[in-house]
Parts: C-alpha cells; sequence; structure tokens
C-alpha cells in the first residue's frame, strides 16, 4: 500500500477502506484515478443483500482452539465492518473481496431455519451446542428485518438442543423470552464480544456495532434473567486496545458476566492488507509500532495458522496480556465455575409440528 493510496477519502461507517484482491479469481476492479471516484463510491456504499438456499447449514469446527463443536451462521458477510474480523477471508469463497465487500454485500441463508429443523431430525444427530455464530455476527442489522436467529433459536428451543451465542449487538435483547426459556433447561449461554472501553476507538475499530456501554447493559440484562454469560475480550491488539483489557473485565464481571476469554489478533490472508492499510490511515503515528507488537506475537509474522498457539500468540508481549487476563480474572472472579449444556432432553420433532411446552 502506497503512502498515496493512503490518502484517498477515508469511507465512514466502514471499516475496511479498500477493496483487496480476491484469491480465487484472476481478475478485479480497483480505483486509479482518485479525483474521479466521489460518485462512484458514493453509488457503492450502501449495503446490498443476496438470497442463498444453502444445501446445509451446521458446520462441524474440527480445530481445538475454538471452543465449539459445531456452528451456524445464517448470514455471510458482516455489516458491522470489524476491521479485524478473520471471517473476511470467507468472504471469498462466495466470490466477493474481503474488504469492503465484506461488510456491504450481505448474504442472507433464508432456508437456514428449515435446514435446521431437518438437521436436528436425522437419526445421526446426538445432541451438542451449536454457536450461533463461529464466523458472522448472527445478530448484525439485517437480523432486524429477516428474524432468522429467532427461528433457529426457537427451533432448538423445540428440539430441547443447546445453543451457544457470540454477539456485538442489542439485538440479542430482543429474544429474552426464548433465551430464558432455554435458559431454565440449561440450553443457553450467551458471550458478548468487547474490545475495549474507549467509545471513540470503537467507531473507527468496529463502526456499525452496539456501543461498549450498551453491550455491558446487555450483560447485566442476561445476568438479571438468570442466562448464563460471559465475554470475549477479543481480539487483544497490542498497541492498541491491550491497556483497556483491566476495565473491559472489571466492567465485566460487575455487570453480571461469569467466564471471560481473550484472543490476540493474527493477520491472516487478506485481512493483513486490509488492517495495514486501515491502522495507517486511522493511527498513522503509531500504525508501524502496532504492526510490530502484532507480529512480535506470531514469530515476527502477521499471520499466524499453528494450531494451539495463533489464538493466544507467543512471545514477550503475549506473555505478558496472559498473565495480566489471568490476574484480572481472579481478581474479579471470572471463569471460577464451569459451564455444562443439558443434553438430556433433546428430542425429535416432525416438520410442521410444535412442541414448545
Amino acid at each position: 500500500m502506497s503512502a498515496s493510496d493512503r490518502h484517498t477519502p477515508y469511507i465512514k461507517g466502514r471499516g475496511a477502506q479498500l477493496n483487496t484482491q480476491n484469491r480465487f479469481q484472476d481478475s478485479c476492479y480497483s480505483e486509479l484515478h482518485s479525483e474521479g471516484i466521489d460518485d462512484w463510491e458514493k453509488s457503492n456504499n450502501q449495503t446490498q443483500f443476496f438470497t442463498e438456499n444453502s444445501k446445509s447449514v451446521v458446520n462441524e469446527v474440527k480445530s481445538t482452539d475454538v471452543g465449539m463443536q459445531f456452528s451456524l451462521n445464517p448470514y455471510q458477510g458482516c455489516e458491522h465492518g470489524c476491521i479485524y474480523c478473520y471471517a473476511r477471508n470467507t468472504h471469498e469463497y462466495w466470490g466477493y473481496s474481503a474488504g469492503l465487500d465484506f461488510e456491504r454485500k450481505i448474504i442472507v441463508k433464508e432456508n437456514a431455519p428449515k435446514l435446521l429443523q431437518q438437521f436436528f431430525n436425522r437419526k445421526s444427530w446426538k445432541p451438542t451446542a451449536i454457536s450461533l455464530s463461529g464466523n458472522t455476527d448472527c445478530y448484525q442489522p439485517i437480523e432486524r428485518k429477516k428474524k432468522l436467529t429467532r427461528q433457529l433459536l426457537e427451533i432448538c428451543l423445540n428440539h430441547r438442543n443447546p445453543v451457544g451465542i457470540i454477539t456485538k449487538n442489542a439485538l440479542v435483547l430482543r429474544d429474552l423470552d426464548i433465551l430464558e426459556e432455554l435458559a431454565q433447561r440449561k440450553l443457553a449461554q450467551v458471550f458478548v464480544s468487547i474490545t475495549g472501553t474507549d467509545e471513540a476507538m470503537r467507531l473507527q475499530l468496529e463502526p456499525r456495532t452496539s456501543t461498549y456501554k450498551t453491550r455491558f447493559q446487555i450483560l447485566e440484562t442476561l445476568a438479571k434473567k438468570n442466562i448464563p454469560c460471559g465475554i470475549m475480550n477479543a481480539p487483544i491488539i497490542p498497541g492498541l486496545n491491550d491497556t483497556q483489557m483491566h476495565e473491559v473485565l472489571k466492567q465485566s464481571a460487575h455487570a453480571g458476566a461469569s467466564w471471560a476469554g481473550y484472543t490476540i489478533v493474527r493477520l491472516n490472508g487478506a485481512v493483513a492488507e486490509i488492517f495495514d492499510d486501515w491502522v495507517h490511515k486511522t493511527f498513522p503515528e503509531s500504525a508501524q509500532k502496532i504492526m510490530h507488537h502484532i507480529a512480535a506475537c506470531h514469530g515476527n509474522q502477521l499471520n499466524d495458522s499453528r494450531i494451539g498457539v495463533r489464538m493466544r500468540g507467543e512471545g514477550t508481549i503475549a506473555e505478558i496480556i496472559r498473565n495480566q487476563f489471568k490476574l484480572y480474572c481472579k481478581k474479579y472472579s471470572l471463569n471460577q465455575q464451569k459451564f455444562m449444556f443439558n443434553t438430556n432432553e433433546f428430542r425429535r420433532v416432525p416438520e410442521g409440528q410444535q412442541l414448545l411446552f
């Protein structure tokens, strides 16, 4: 990325500031003359939605680094626009860029509820927690209209199959009625992703997400309703948001969170170019230091695919972060108890029947 490219107009309300080359395609479109880009950019910055009739929606997660066995993503791409999101790379499989396309070309799996119903009725299925979502946020803005996540939760309740949720969006509170019923049977656990406490930074890091203040309020509401909840302080970006860890864990615990986790950012695939472009445009004075700190946590590389190492990092900086996390969790009584989903009440329900009670 050249210095001249970094002086192109900043696209407000978006995380990525460019579209990177799709690794599966030989050609791409890009800006050649910035002075003629204004009208083109304005006409292309609206979010678009595409319907996908998938053949399957439940994915087995084989990685031992991720705390889930199965995931389900009703949407591909995410309008939240988090600049660091590892899921950006998966958008290339759909023929799009991991950059701006990821947050403004959203694929909606309209038949996800029907497919989940069919999946639960398979004789081979053994009740196991399914995570919503392992890739993109199941409560991103389009969910307010489509209500696919709500339908999926209803099906989980109907079948008594446990479900885990991780989100940055207050829309999760819309479904408190279902979550309460699930929680009463130990069939639900909700994690809220909170990367910091600096609201100005959030607007740049995660431009279309709920505010940090709102996310702490989500935890408070869930806890009062006796819905098991925790937080993911992830990703930690050394040199950018790592100093906010203490306050995040403190406020989360006071709000009612029982568990906490963290990861150190890694910039695999196109995310490295997207993040590098963004950090130089957004934090030009500290950009080089931030990139250096990230690489220092991953064997002097921005990307890291090593099982057992990639999520936590290694080296001095990673060790400091790890020790601080353990200290703060102990101080605020986080991760003191283990949560176990209930898998004993699962039942198969013929399609079209409702047995919620």
